[in-house]
């Protein structure tokens, strides 16, 4: 059974963990790190310069082009029919929220999703999008999903633990709400069920590269936050 994206893994000793049981521990306390960012802390209670916000919304629109690209890889490799659909339908899903959702907030900037597009792609970005698209197109495709997996579950969770919290500010309480309605964690507990079917079958050398990559794209989803927090630049 797949645990729902709100509960922790039980670790009793001797009890065979699912796929997802297994993958949420190895990033327990990555995710302890996400949650006490002052990024995430700005956002619920509004004290998050504008300039961090907007900085996270122009690398997140170039992240998601790149972020579709390997949703549509995922769907390339599924083995069935109702995967080809699911990942092909998210891929669309991921550009939409690009095209629509941050082209609301660019405009709210004074800008426009054109002149974001001009922007550099900047280091952190650069090396998220570059691991995720080197591991769906030379890795199995359950190395896949675990390597997009992070991006689905981690911003369902962000996303449940800000909604709890709420925002003063207008702005951030309607980002929080696009990742912490029913909407989309219904389409993030569908992945994970197919994660853990995954799990079922693959061999153990494939489920400790799995883990590997679903560990590694959990550290660049924090890593992501925390630029836009520093203002990163590439720095020459």
């Amino acid at each position: 059974m797949t645990r729902s994206t709100g509960s922790s893994p039980s670790l009793s000793p001797g009890l065979n963990l699912s796929l997802t049981e297994e993958l949420w521990a190895s990033i327990e306390p990555i995710y302890a790190e996400i949650l006490a960012h002052p990024f995430l802390g700005g956002l619920t209670d509004g004290t998050l310069p504008r300039e961090a916000f907007r900085h996270f919304v122009v690398q997140d629109s170039h992240y998601l082009r790149d972020y579709a690209r390997a949703l549509a890889v995922c769907a390339a490799k599924a083995p069935g029919e109702e995967e080809v659909r699911a990942f092909a339908d998210d891929a669309i899903g991921a550009l939409a929220a690009e095209q629509g959702m941050h082209a609301e907030f660019l405009t709210a900037f004074g800008g426009s999703a054109e002149q974001a597009a001009a922007e550099p792609v900047l280091p952190t970005t650069r090396a998220y999008t570059s691991y995720l698209l080197a591991t769906v197109y030379g890795g199995s495709f359950a190395e896949a999903v675990g390597a997009v997996l992070p991006c689905y579950w981690i911003y369902a969770r962000v996303g449940e633990a800000l909604l709890a919290q709420g925002s003063p500010d207008p702005l951030y309480a309607k980002w929080i709400s696009t990742y912490g309605d029913e909407a989309f964690q219904s389409v993030v507990r569908r992945v994970l069920a197919l994660t853990d079917r995954l799990g079922e079958e693959i061999s153990p050398a494939e489920r400790r590269r799995v883990v590997e990559h679903f560990t590694t794209t959990s550290r660049y989803e924090w890593m992501f936050w925390d630029a836009a927090w520093r203002g990163e630049r590439w720095p020459v």
